[in-house]
């Protein structure tokens, strides 16, 4: 089954970070994925960059909207992901529980199934 954790956090927080303090978070999550990867559960991992570089497109009625962050009314953003192949839900909140950044932020975990599936339980592809 495929799980993505998300790591969740608050706005502003890797701005108020030392660099030194920086570093060390990152290499804490890249010795986390190395971990998670030597046991053949991550398909992947990405830090993703803050919403000061993002942008939102949406279409209404054919037309079409772009707006460039910041986004003022963030409180939080996804800094990134680890996306897992793994036997069971427990056994994904289990990782998510030993992910360094549920010390300074959220970790959401989420099952991957098709947009149209009704349920919680994972759809069989």
């Amino acid at each position: 089954m495929s799980y993505i954790l998300l790591i969740n956090e608050p706005v502003g927080q890797r701005e108020a970070r030392t660099p030194e303090e920086g570093q060390a978070a990152y290499a804490a999550m890249t010795a986390y994925a190395e971990q998670l990867a030597a046991q053949g559960l991550l398909q992947g991992a990405q830090s993703l960059q803050s919403v000061n570089g993002a942008t939102r497109v949406t279409k209404r009625a054919g037309r079409v909207t772009t707006i460039d962050g910041p986004f003022a009314e963030a409180k939080e953003m996804v800094g990134g992901f680890f996306w897992l192949n793994v036997k069971t839900r427990e056994e994904a909140l289990a990782i998510a529980r030993e992910c360094p950044a549920a010390e300074w932020c959220e970790v959401e975990v989420r099952s991957l199934v098709p947009c149209f599936a009704e349920s919680n339980a994972p759809a069989k592809v």
